[in-house]
């Protein structure tokens, strides 16, 4: 990707990142002189505060969120428009030590992501201490063949008092001499309570290099929509559900349209979803005692769905066994995880 006294134009890793998002920048838009544009992408430990931080940024929930490690499992990028510069937030899976072909395909879909964007807001919670785990993702970057810039984010600040938030910050500064980092910026932020989370946009921004405008202004995800919907569903099936569940669902459409014979002004969409789980086991907890735990599910993405589409949401689930789908390279490109990058 091109540093910033570089030209205005697309280097080829840049037109790789973007042109995989589905060819948003086979062209480029008219932009001002002294534009500035990129990528950027948050990493940390599970329940870190990345997908948050990404959706409180882009004004819009494009990321699923859960307490839950290994949440994400898609590149997702959010679009944050400026007068002045245009920054794209990739928000990836999270590093973790690969048990399945699944887990393989997320590493390498992290790999590639942090080598191609331009700053990495590396989270570290307040409410945690900074660990080994922090640490090894630190290394890990430092050994990539082009290092991006890196900012730290104190994240859920909202959680600590002053007095810890002191404490965390100068933890974090001493990183530098102890890992042999530099950070460019060290921001305390919250993004449950927006606090800062303007500053987080103005040092990222100020990182980006030169560039032209990268997708049109009026977007602010890539993501085709029936992906957005799946992962909305996928997001309310993790709720109330056991540690290790979630790791073995996966949602697929299996048809979307909208309801005919509807008023202009009162538009309706018909969602017919599958939840794939490996054992019978699962798909009996999935749908729950007399069906209690599949209509829970269906009510919360629902509501969510109605959100995220602006308008009424019809919605059918079925839970289906697909065994041992994580391992299973075709059904992994059925649900855009086929790897090879």
């Amino acid at each position: 990707m091109s540093q910033p006294d570089e030209d205005l134009d697309l280097d080829a890793e840049e037109q790789a990142l973007a042109a995989s998002a589905g060819g948003a920048a086979q062209a480029s838009w008219e932009a001002p002189a002294g534009f500035r544009s990129g990528f950027a992408c948050f990493v940390g430990r599970p329940n870190a505060g990345k997908s948050t931080l990404t959706n409180a940024i882009v004004g819009e929930k494009i990321a699923i969120t859960s307490s839950k490690p290994q949440t994400t499992r898609r590149i997702i990028r959010g679009i944050v428009n400026r007068p002045e510069a245009q920054l794209v937030l990739v928000d990836t899976p999270g590093l973790h030590r690969p048990r399945t072909l699944l887990g393989e395909r997320l590493n390498d879909m992290v790999y590639e992501t942090w080598s191609s964007v331009d700053v990495i807001g590396v989270c570290l919670p307040c409410n945690q201490r900074i660990g080994p785990g922090d640490e090894f993702l630190l290394k890990e970057i430092s050994e990539l063949p082009r290092r991006p810039k890196l900012v730290a984010l104190a994240t859920k600040t909202d959680l600590v008092s002053r007095e810890r938030i002191g404490q965390h910050l100068v933890k974090i500064a001493s990183m530098e001499e102890q890992l042999g980092l530099h950070w460019e910026a060290i921001v305390p932020v919250s993004a449950l309570t927006d606090d800062q989370v303007d500053i987080v946009v103005e040092e990222l921004v100020g990182l980006l290099p030169a560039g032209p405008v990268l997708f049109p202004d009026d977007e602010v995800t890539d993501e085709p929509i029936d992906t957005r919907i799946a992962e909305l569903i996928r997001e309310a099936a993790l709720e109330g559900v056991s540690d290790e569940l979630p790791h073995s669902i996966a949602v697929i459409i299996d048809e979307m349209r909208p309801r005919e014979d509807r008023p202009a002004d009162k538009p309706m969409m018909d969602v017919f979803a599958s939840i794939i789980v490996e054992r019978d086991s699962q798909k009996a907890i999935v749908i729950g005692r007399k069906g209690q735990m599949i209509r829970e599910i269906g009510t919360k993405a629902r509501e969510e769905l109605e959100k995220a589409t602006g308008q009424k949401v019809f919605l059918e689930l079925i839970v289906k066994v697909q065994k041992d789908w994580k391992n299973d390279q075709v059904f992994l490109k059925q649900i855009g995880l086929a790897g090879g990058g």
